[in-house]
């Protein structure tokens, strides 16, 4: 299985950019997404940011990525999970 991490883009040219999570740096293509600004948020997949994120779109990804680290870890992480504890499951929109 393969993830899409978020991640602030630091620095950009038109075509790449320089993005930070936490202590990683890596350079990403901006090719599928356009030329952005520092500070814009953005999924990236194998090196390539895919898709611009808003940043309370970010932040759940952010929180679910820490949770399942926190759960590999064997720690708590229920906490990361809130919005999704209180309520039962939900098929996406486009299966209902």
């Amino acid at each position: 299985m393969c993830l899409g991490v978020p991640m602030t883009i630091l620095e950009a040219d038109e075509f790449s950019a320089l993005c930070a999570r936490g202590d990683e740096r890596r350079r990403v293509s901006l090719l599928l997404v356009g030329p952005q600004e520092a500070g814009t948020r953005v999924l990236v997949h194998i090196d390539s940011a895919i898709r611009v994120l808003e940043e309370e779109e970010a932040a759940q990804l952010d929180r679910a990525l820490d949770g399942l680290a926190a759960a590999l870890r064997g720690e708590n992480f229920e906490d990361a999970f809130a919005d999704l504890i209180e309520r039962g499951p939900q098929l996406p929109g486009q299966l209902r």
